[in-house]
């Protein structure tokens, strides 16, 4: 039976309990009437609030020993069944309203020695302003602005009485429409192709790959998808010469530093005036403090934060640099990003003598991770062996786990404070100067 057999349906069905409705008096039917506007009044915001809730709403809800919510969460478990159901009960509710409203119309305003033609506007004009405003415009307002408040408000109406007359209507919208997405669908969602490379790669004996070379074929494959911004060196990582330092405060910075470029800067890092390759010094170190060593500064290359890394790489093999100065929407300087940072994304990490060997970034056991509260929530997922999408939901714009924590948090935490996220909890292990220095983040024990 298909959507429109099951509609048609419904209004044989509906039609015998009108008349006997309207046989039995017009207070009843009146009653009918205002219950059918206020079931549809509140499906229809149900459909704004319930998809409107963001991941951290429903982490906190699934937090809270209240019906409400659990409610709520258990309505989400099947989100296109609870859509369809929604969709169904509105259009059966709207249309037992079209039918009632058609009936008082005629009780009330006597239009029978009215032309057909006027007859049909002046019903078709007040019935349709009635439900606009009553059953779409007035719910999904309210809702929009208001989606927990209306999603507790609506979710005994959808679980007690949409989805036990609704529910196999939904699922067959469901899967209707999953059939349709399918032929119209060419190509498989990109995400779920690179599981299935992933698992392939897993698959291979040693004989075929060994894990280094695993490892390889992994970073390969995910290398189109990953922007600038992933592996990028944060500002606040950030170190660069000052425009008007003298050359001998200038040798004394590049030998502190032992990089081999850096930015030069105009009072702060947005106005990055030049990049300085400490090789072109290396005749000049005897020279007197007062020489002109602006003359050896190379003009700066900048990029935006969401450009692909494999567009990148080209474009340093192209100019023949190995530098690039991030910028974000604004053209304030939110990191660099060099041709190291990218090689590492496929052979990984790529250690010289100047590199710190030790960081606090440490897998403690199966459930316990520690890491520094800059580390790149990209490198996070890197470390735990996790997709790298894993928390795509709840990060908003932040790029590292800090900003992660403090984004869960809408706080600045203060140590040993925890952060509760879906399957996973973060304690806040050191804060310092309003940056948080150290994260513990725990994997949840699946209960069985």
């Amino acid at each position: 039976m298909d959507y429109y057999t099951q509609s048609f349906s419904f209004l044989l069905f509906i039609k015998p309990f009108l008349l006997a409705a309207a046989s039995q008096g017009l207070p009843v039917l009146v009653i009918l009437f205002l219950a059918l506007l206020f079931l549809s009044f509140m499906v229809s915001g149900a459909e704004v609030a319930f998809f409107s809730l963001k991941y951290k709403d429903l982490n906190m809800l699934k937090t809270k020993n209240d019906d409400n919510a659990r409610r709520v969460i258990h309505l989400l478990e099947e989100p296109r069944v609870l859509m369809g159901s929604l969709v169904s009960a509105n259009t059966f509710f709207n249309l037992g309203i079209i039918f009632i409203s058609n009936f008082l119309i005629d009780e009330f305003m006597h239009l029978e020695h009215q032309l057909l033609w006027v007859e049909f506007i002046i019903k078709a004009l007040a019935i349709g302003a009635l439900i606009l405003l009553f059953c779409e415009v007035l719910p999904k307002v309210w809702a929009s602005h208001n989606n927990l408040f209306f999603a507790f408000l609506a979710s005994w109406t959808v679980d007690s009485v949409i989805f036990p007359f609704f529910k196999t209507t939904g699922k067959w919208l469901a899967g209707y429409s999953d059939g349709i997405e399918k032929r119209l669908t060419k190509y498989q969602n990109s995400s779920l192709k690179a599981d299935e490379l992933d698992y392939a790669i897993d698959l291979m004996s040693e004989d075929e790959a060994t894990i280094e070379e695993k490892k390889i074929l992994k970073g390969i494959q995910k290398f189109s998808n990953i922007t600038v911004k992933q592996v990028m060196r944060s500002r606040l990582d950030v170190s660069g010469i000052e425009y008007s330092l003298p050359f001998g405060d200038v040798i004394k910075k590049i030998e502190e530093l032992h990089y081999s470029r850096l930015p030069v800067y105009k009072r702060t890092l947005d106005e990055v005036a030049g990049i300085l390759q400490t090789k072109d010094l290396l005749n000049h170190i005897d020279e007197p403090a007062d020489f002109n060593w602006h003359q050896f500064m190379r003009s700066p290359f900048f990029v935006p934060e969401q450009k692909l890394i494999d567009d990148l790489l080209k474009e340093f093999q192209q100019k023949k640099i190995h530098f690039a100065v991030v910028v974000d929407e604004f053209g304030g300087t939110s990191g660099i990003v060099t041709m190291e940072d990218i090689l590492e994304e496929i052979i990984g990490e790529i250690k010289d003598e100047f590199d710190e060997e030790e960081t606090i970034n440490k897998k403690i056991d199966d459930f316990n991770y520690l890491f520094e509260g800059k580390t790149m929530i990209y490198d996070v997922c890197k470390i735990m062996n996790l997709p790298m999408e894993t928390f795509d939901k709840v990060r908003g714009e932040s790029e590292s786990l800090a900003g992660l924590v403090l984004e869960l948090a809408e706080r600045l935490p203060k140590p040993n404070d925890v952060v509760e996220s879906g399957d996973f909890s973060f304690a806040v292990m050191e804060v310092s100067r309003n940056r948080i220095e150290k994260v513990k983040v725990t994997i949840k024990p699946v209960k069985e």
